[in-house]
This record gives structure tokens, C-alpha cells and sequence, in this order.
């Protein structure tokens, strides 16, 4: 039985994305005992997942020299045949280094990837999804199938958010790490009025949202909107998600959640692009951007404030709702 372990400490989405790669890793070598290592706060993005062995968390609120010592001696301990790390920046790199693995493998960027056994290119100028890109860790095993990614909401999860699901509902995510990646307010705002006419509207987030949630909802100055922002949790909101009418999301976690339900999406990409391989894999899904900006896309992640000052990328989003 080979032990796998497969580290990704990065965002929501990223913890998301690497489902497939843990699926088709499954499916290649059933045997196998596959166990993940992310962040604290990602961990319950896995709960159910019957691919996984176990979940190993990373405190990035604790002492960070510390936290890589417990979980090195802690991965050793465990002897692994191999270390995947999906994961590009040097905590991880260090973790894999460290991690007594006799096969390493991992994408060319990390800073300490000359120490892997296997360096796998991770560009975002080839017009592949992060999901092929990070099944690509896995091709020494034989071929594999480009799958969506997945989460496992219970029967409880369902049952939780039934009673706001017996009419026509929407579900809009209007919060994002980066500010340039996030729809501005005021478009928010005006899609809550435009939405308010067809159904109930629910603003999804976590607890940090609750403030930006409260204020589209007074500014938008409709009755039928809830601000459910820190109410339900990853797999509660997933389910919710999944029978919406439709789903409004900016780049950023909530629309990975979309892709794994397979639920319809509308996605807003104002200073970030689809070509950088982070899109929606829902079978209904929308793409609606401003085209015709030069100076777009400004970054990778998006920035704190935009750029230029102008913010062109998100104020001249039109909303043209079907």
C-alpha cells in the first residue's frame, strides 16, 4: 500500500480545485493511502471526502516556525512514499523538503522545487485550468480524466437549508480577498434590485462579510434579500448553492464551490482572466467581464486597490441579467 500526501495551504478555492487530483489519484492506485495537509479553516472543505485518509492543518495564525516543525516531525512519522505539493511558496516546499519522502513532487515554482524528484510546470500563460494543471502532478501514474471538482454535503447539510429553498431563490457572493477582484458595491447593489423582482436573494460569505452584506442590503432597500454572511458553513452553503436558480460569484472561492455542486454560475472577473485557468467547470456558467481594458489584467491575485486609480475593470461591468 502506497502512502501519499498532498499539501495545498493556500485559499478556499485552491483547497477545492485540488479534488479532482485526489479522485483520480484514487481511481489510479485504490490501494493507496492518500492524506492532505491545508490551512486551518479549509479542513471541513474535505469532511466526507470518502478519497481521503486524513487531514493534517496548518496553523498560519501560530507560530510559523513552530507550527513547520510539529508538522515535519509529524510527516516523518508517518514515512510516505511520496509528497505532492500543490502548494507554490517555501513554508510548503520547506514541509516537503523536510517531510522524509523518498519521492517528491511538485510544481517548478516553488523556491525549493530543485530538491524535488519531480518538477511539474505550473504557468498560467497556457490557457490550461488549474485543475489540469494540478493533475498533471499525478500523470506518473498513468492517465488520468479531467474531472469538476468535488465536495460532499450531507444529508444534514441539505436538510439545514431546506426551508429556504421552497421558492425561486438566487444566491450572490459579493466578497473576495482582493479588492480588484471583488464586483464593485454599487453593481451588487444594483443586481440585488434587478434579482428582487424574480425571487428571494441570499448573500453568502463567512462571519468578516457579515458588515459588506449588511450594507448592499440597506443601500439596495428591498425586502426579499437575507444576509445568511457566517450562518452556514462550507458544506451547508454548497448545498444551498447547488439548487439556486442562480449563483453570482466574483474570482474567488464561491465560484469552486459552484463548479464542485455543478451548480449555474455567473462569474465577474474585473481585474483577473479566464485565461489564467481559475474559471467555472459548471455546466451553466457565465463569464462576464469588460474586454476592452489594456491595462487587464493588472496582477495574478488582484490588488488591495486598483492600480491606476480608475477601477474601470469593475465599475463598467454591465449587468445584463437573463
Amino acid at each position: 500500500m502506497k502512502k501519499i500526501l498532498i499539501i495545498q495551504t493556500a485559499f478556499i478555492g485552491d483547497v477545492i480545485l485540488m479534488t479532482p487530483l485526489i479522485s483520480e489519484l484514487y481511481r489510479l492506485c485504490p490501494n493507496s493511502k492518500i492524506d492532505v495537509l491545508v490551512r486551518k479553516g479549509n479542513e471541513s472543505l474535505l469532511l466526507n471526502n470518502p478519497n481521503i485518509n486524513k487531514v493534517f492543518i496548518l496553523d498560519k495564525k501560530k507560530n510559523k516556525i513552530t507550527e513547520l516543525l510539529r508538522l515535519i516531525i509529524e510527516i516523518r512519522g508517518n514515512e510516505y512514499d511520496e509528497i505532492i505539493n500543490l502548494h507554490r511558496y517555501l513554508s510548503s516546499g520547506i514541509l516537503t523538503f523536510l517531510g522524509g519522502a523518498g519521492e517528491k513532487t511538485g510544481f517548478n515554482s516553488n523556491p525549493l522545487s530543485f530538491f524535488y524528484t519531480r518538477k511539474i510546470d505550473h504557468s498560467l500563460n497556457t490557457n490550461l485550468h488549474e485543475v489540469d494543471r494540478n493533475l498533471k502532478c499525478i500523470e506518473h501514474y498513468g492517465m488520468y480524466n479531467f474531472i469538476r471538482p468535488s465536495l460532499f454535503p450531507t444529508s444534514i447539510d441539505f436538510d439545514t437549508v431546506k426551508v429556504f429553498t421552497s421558492e425561486v431563490y438566487y444566491c450572490l457572493a459579493p466578497s473576495s480577498v482582493w479588492f480588484t477582484k471583488m464586483l464593485p458595491v454599487q453593481k451588487w447593489v444594483e443586481l440585488v434590485k434587478i434579482l428582487s423582482k424574480k425571487g428571494k436573494i441570499y448573500l453568502l460569505g463567512g462571519p468578516n462579510d457579515f458588515s459588506l452584506c449588511e450594507s448592499i442590503i440597506k443601500q439596495s432597500n428591498v425586502i426579499n434579500v437575507e444576509n445568511f454572511a457566517g450562518k452556514f458553513s462550507f458544506l451547508e452553503s454548497a448545498a444551498l448553492m447547488k439548487n439556486a436558480t442562480r449563483n453570482f460569484v466574483n474570482d474567488s472561492g464561491p465560484l469552486h464551490i459552484c463548479s464542485a455542486m455543478n451548480a449555474p454560475v455567473t462569474a465577474f472577473f474585473c481585474s483577473t482572466i479566464l485565461g489564467f485557468g481559475f474559471g467555472p467547470l459548471s455546466e451553466d456558467a457565465k463569464i462576464v467581464e469588460v474586454d476592452s481594458l489594456a491595462c487587464r489584467p493588472c496582477g495574478v491575485h488582484g490588488h488591495k486597490e486598483c492600480p491606476l486609480g480608475h477601477f474601470k475593470c469593475g465599475l463598467e461591468i454591465e449587468l445584463n441579467i437573463d
